[in-house]
């Protein structure tokens, strides 16, 4: 029986159906104290000596991050599914506040299924969703955010300098629900980990990972050690590149906006501050990877 396009299509559906059936069923709870300050301070100085050494992570501007209680931090996002970028400022975060200081990450659920990446829940990352975002500022814990998810991170790697938050504004909302700063995150680098070439929007349609992965992207990279890959959902071995993040200074949104802020308004110039930063930061670098 001839195996043409149209079967193709239906056997990488049923062996995606197959793939996310398996990573539900790693996806942990919400429990956020999964987080282990005696496993952080016993792994964070190999991990950051290794980061150092690898990404020449530099992350700036720390102090402006308020000194305790409660924090939303917005950040761009980069480098695919194994997230370095958020691995440097994690590290360094600890580092600069100490271990004991409660701080939390949320990621994609698929990031947090992926072998070799369960320790991350130990540094703090917990699924993204409201509920973990709201328990997480609830706590009095600083909480990093990226609303541009699995749309930003996946873009090609000549956007590096973008910041696309793909008009996701449910950040400011929840900042003025639990009136919390936001203090913006900007990092470059990621992106020229691996050679990211195309979101792969329409065949994530065509395969239906919306309906099985909440995923609208399939992303189309070369990356080690797989060479081409596709949708990178076994993570890749990040590339060299130096990696460099800037945290901008807080913004208490009432102070600025009035009492009832504008909530396109605060969005609209949120991103463009951010893109002042990373076009800077942009501008620092001579050379892709060496920065």
């Amino acid at each position: 029986m001839p195996f043409g396009p149209a079967g193709a299509v239906a056997l990488a559906g049923r062996v995606l159906e197959a793939v996310a059936r398996q990573a539900k069923t790693r996806v942990p709870k919400a429990d956020l104290d999964e987080r282990d300050p005696d496993y952080i301070r016993e792994s964070l100085p190999g991990l950051w000596l290794l980061a150092s050494l690898w990404f020449r992570g530099e992350v700036r501007g720390l102090n402006h991050i308020p000194s305790d209680g409660p924090v939303l931090m917005v950040g761009n996002h980069s480098g695919g599914n194994v997230m370095p970028d958020t691995i440097v400022f994690t590290l360094a975060f600890n580092t600069f506040f100490g271990v004991e200081r409660r701080f939390y990450q949320l990621a994609h659920n698929l990031v947090l299924s992926m072998p070799g990446l369960g320790s991350l829940r130990k540094y703090g990352t917990v699924a993204a969703s409201p509920e973990n975002a709201n328990k997480a500022l609830d706590s009095g814990a600083a909480l990093l955010v990226y609303p541009g998810g699995d749309y930003e991170v996946h873009r090609p790697s000549w956007e590096s300098a973008k910041v696309d938050l793909g008009g996701r504004k449910g950040f400011i909302r929840l900042a003025l629900d639990k009136d919390v700063p936001v203090v913006p995150v900007v990092a470059i680098g990621g992106q020229e980990t691996a050679l990211f070439l195309s979101r792969g929007e329409w065949l994530a349609k065509l395969l239906r990972l919306d309906k099985m992965f909440r995923l609208k992207v399939l992303p189309i990279s070369v990356a080690i050690p797989w060479g081409l890959n596709i949708g990178d959902m076994l993570g890749h071995l990040p590339g060299p590149s130096k990696i460099t993040i800037q945290v901008l200074p807080p913004i208490d949104l009432r102070e600025r906006y009035g009492s009832e802020p504008d909530v396109d308004e605060v969005y609209s110039d949120l991103v463009e501050e951010m893109q002042d930063a990373l076009t800077a930061l942009q501008a620092e670098r001579s050379l892709p990877l060496i920065g």
